[in-house]
């Protein structure tokens, strides 16, 4: 189905945050070292409910930010329609919210994704279209208009964001054999390398005899076909990819505690399976995975770099930390909190080539679900180095005693870092000394030996702890590790 509509035009009222860091309005662009907020859409405004964002830069250069536009807080099968704003300066300034699709009760439209087509400059959004059922009550099938199927649509725009057309696509990319399918929301990628450069790739969930599975829909083709690849799993939901600095592809999965992971070795047809990354918390919400220099040659260190976002908990929708890799995200050095208290979903994209220190855009949901909030940063506000934290203890520590850690970094930079020094993030009573870390060379470790003192009161069994190392007056890399107290 194709239609070529003009956007609507929604008012909404703009907020700037006070709370994260120098807020900006639409008096310049932001000083280095320093993060910006400011409100997209608030509940109440325009819609009573805003859920589920997506972000990208557009080959022009200009950003959009989607997401739904809701009647209540509930999701698909509702009349929610997918709403856009576009920045023509960097995020410093938006314009006024539009809608990209909306139809009348019951029909239903959300879960965005973007993805942008370099080569083409076609702006996707991707999102699953309802009437009677969503994603647990969907049929198998794919009858494109059967109204129990939850369907696979996209809108897109060849004018930069301002105009739309409208696809579905349920009958290339569902096996009939599926139940329900959407649309991870975020943002979906193009590969920039290797056979299969130019690949659009955009992540689903689908429901197949009562377990959920992700799998890459793909496009050869600039968009005009599509086709799903393997799917993997169990234990899916909202998943991400991301094209690493050797031409795979990483799949990272919502998951509680920890995020999964796989692997793909010919352009997302099929994957790996799943493994937990321990290094990243989740309590089951939907997060980012993006490159922070994705047009970099695989020879540059910063082809490495990741970034990645979510609310770092196990249990809890709280703690948005923002984590960046110097390794195709092997170990995750560096962290730091956008907001410590309630979040919901987040997305990047990076505002830059990322050769300089470039800015990253930051799109999340705040203060349970009322604000769909946008935020920037650049490197020199995420304030870490490229040296990977490890801690290898002994096979327990004896209460009442000090007893050595070993604590490893390993200098991921491409010039030297100097003396630093390393401590440790213990327990209630438990103690440790800061200590010193020696100059390194490009590539080079360094162990050093952290005495830790455990009180004889201390209670028996396995304390996760953080090693910190400090160098360049304030910057910093993280590593974690359980110590075990032995039983008396």
């Amino acid at each position: 189905m194709r239609h070529r509509v003009p956007v609507a035009l929604l008012s909404t009222t703009l907020l700037v945050l006070t709370t994260t860091g120098t807020a900006h309005g639409s008096t310049g662009a932001p000083a280095p070292g320093v993060l910006t907020s400011q409100d997209l859409a608030v509940a109440g405004s325009g819609s009573p409910s805003y859920r589920i964002p997506a972000l990208t830069r557009s080959a022009k250069g200009t950003l959009l930010a989607a997401y739904d536009a809701r009647p209540s807080a509930a999701d698909l099968p509702s009349n929610i329609g997918v709403v856009v704003r576009r920045s023509t300066d960097g995020g410093v300034t938006w314009q006024a919210q539009r809608v990209v699709r909306k139809e009348a009760a019951p029909k239903g439209f959300g879960d965005p994704s973007l993805l942008v087509d370099r080569e083409t400059g076609r702006i996707f959004v991707f999102y699953a279209g309802s009437v009677n059922q969503g994603f647990a009550g969907s049929g198998t099938g794919n009858d494109e208009s059967d109204p129990n199927i939850l369907q696979a649509d996209y809108s897109y725009s060849d004018d930069d964001g301002l105009t739309w057309s409208h696809r579905r696509i349920t009958r290339q990319v569902k096996d009939p054999a599926w139940g329900g399918m959407f649309a991870s929301s975020g943002e979906g990628v193009q590969l920039r390398q290797g056979a299969h450069k130019g690949r659009l790739i955009q992540q689903y969930a689908l429901r197949e005899d009562g377990a959920n599975y992700a799998v890459s829909a793909y496009s050869d083709d600039h968009g005009a076909t599509w086709r799903t690849g393997t799917p993997v799993g169990p234990g899916a939901d909202e998943n991400k990819t991301v094209e690493l600095s050797d031409g795979r592809i990483m799949l990272n999965n919502r998951s509680k505690p920890y995020r999964t992971v796989a692997y793909s070795t010919d352009g997302g047809a099929t994957y790996s399976p799943f493994r937990q990354d321990t290094a990243l918390k989740d309590p089951a919400n939907n997060g980012s995975i993006t490159r922070y220099a994705p047009d970099v040659p695989a020879s540059d260190p910063r082809a490495k770099w990741l970034l990645f976002s979510n609310t770092e908990d196990t249990g809890t929708r709280r703690n948005l930390t923002v984590k960046l890799s110097c390794d195709d995200g092997r170990t995750w050095p560096i962290r730091k909190v956008v907001e410590p208290g309630s979040a919901g979903y987040s997305t990047m994209t990076p505002l830059s080539d990322g050769t300089g220190n470039g800015r990253v855009g930051l799109l999340w949901e705040r203060a349970a679900y009322q604000h769909i909030t946008y935020s920037s940063f650049d490197l020199k506000w995420l304030g870490g180095v490229c040296a990977p934290v490890s801690l290898t203890p002994p096979a327990a520590l004896p209460a009442g005693a000090t007893t050595e850690v070993t604590v490893r970094v390993v200098s991921e930079n491409d010039i030297a870092l100097p003396a630093g020094s390393v401590s440790l993030g213990l327990p209630p009573g438990w103690t440790s000394p800061s200590v010193p870390v020696p100059a390194l060379a490009p590539g080079q470790g360094a162990n050093v030996k952290v005495p830790v003192t455990v009180p004889a009161t201390a209670t028996t069994g396995d304390s996760e702890v953080t090693a910190t190392y400090v160098v360049r007056g304030g910057q910093r890399s993280y590593g974690t590790g359980t110590l075990t107290v032995a039983t008396p």
